[in-house]
């Protein structure tokens, strides 16, 4: 990463260059901020003046831009899976991995949040007091713009959230969007981050999403590998179409309807027999 004093941010790693040294740390020039200390318990004795060191910015308790070389959990523009430590007059606050936690105002929170307890939040500096804070209220902060999406495109996700259609996810850190009952063949938890796809993008900007692609070339791989498993054991499998869908994802990593159909294609070209306990290869 390039020095640039004039690209500083709060609330996410930046290389800054050390402008002199001090009892009580190294201080940093922080550009629009000022100079910025790294305390004396992070400084490494071949830091020296005019170095460049990478470093977290956040706020300390006196709400002070303060340097770590610690790495958060989460960095502004960042979603993730939290644990509120403490509630107090202020909001909630998350254990992040620094030693300030991080604050949800009570106007951030989609319902009252409680000590012991984790939730998905978005991390942000709000503009009126400057200071980094988190919010479980996804929707008013992540993008509505979906230009960027197609369908089978492949995309990281984080599992927030339940409804009545199935599990709500959060896509690349900056989307919503939704995955359906029929889709989630395997057990999901809250704070859970799984690879996926996009089904569609639907007229109301509403993102379905799906775990696996419902290609023919996804049934062929899938065809093959279940081949494979029936040679590496003597032709035979008691993995049918009738077993349960946690047995046949640890065995495939797919889901039973997706399994089932494999075993339909196979069986159609004669190169496997299906029986009530047993598939046996032809």
């Amino acid at each position: 990463m390039v020095y640039n004093p004039r690209m500083i941010e709060l609330g996410r790693h930046n290389r800054l260059r050390i402008v002199k040294r001090a009892d009580i740390g190294i201080f940093l020039d922080g550009g629009e901020f000022g100079e910025i200390l790294l305390p004396r318990k992070y400084v490494q004795d071949s830091m020296q003046v005019g170095d460049d060191v990478e470093v977290f910015l956040y706020n300390d308790s006196e709400d002070r831009v303060i340097a770590t070389t610690l790495t958060p959990r989460v960095q502004v523009g960042e979603c993730a899976y939290l644990k509120v430590v403490a509630t107090g007059k202020f909001g909630a606050f998350l254990d992040w991995g620094l030693p300030k936690d991080l604050l949800v105002p009570f106007s951030e929170q989609q319902k009252p949040m409680q000590k012991g307890y984790s939730y998905t939040v978005y991390v942000f500096v709000d503009e009126e007091t400057q200071r980094i804070a988190a919010s479980t209220r996804l929707e008013q902060h992540l993008s509505v713009d979906v230009s960027g999406f197609k369908p089978r495109q492949p995309v990281d996700l984080l599992i927030y959230g339940k409804s009545d259609l199935g599990f709500k996810a959060v896509i690349n850190g900056t989307h919503l969007g939704q995955l359906f009952e029929g889709e989630t063949f395997q057990h999901l938890h809250f704070g859970e981050q799984v690879k996926g796809y996009i089904r569609q993008v639907r007229a109301d900007g509403k993102i379905d999403l799906m775990l696996q692609l419902p290609s023919e070339l996804t049934r062929d791989n899938l065809g093959a590998a279940i081949l494979d498993h029936l040679r590496q054991n003597e032709g035979i499998s008691t993995l049918t179409d009738k077993s349960p869908p946690d047995d046949i994802y640890q065995a495939f990593g797919v889901s039973k309807a997706s399994y089932k159909k494999a075993l339909g294609q196979l069986y159609r070209q004669r190169t496997i027999m299906i029986e009530k306990h047993q598939i046996t290869l032809l």
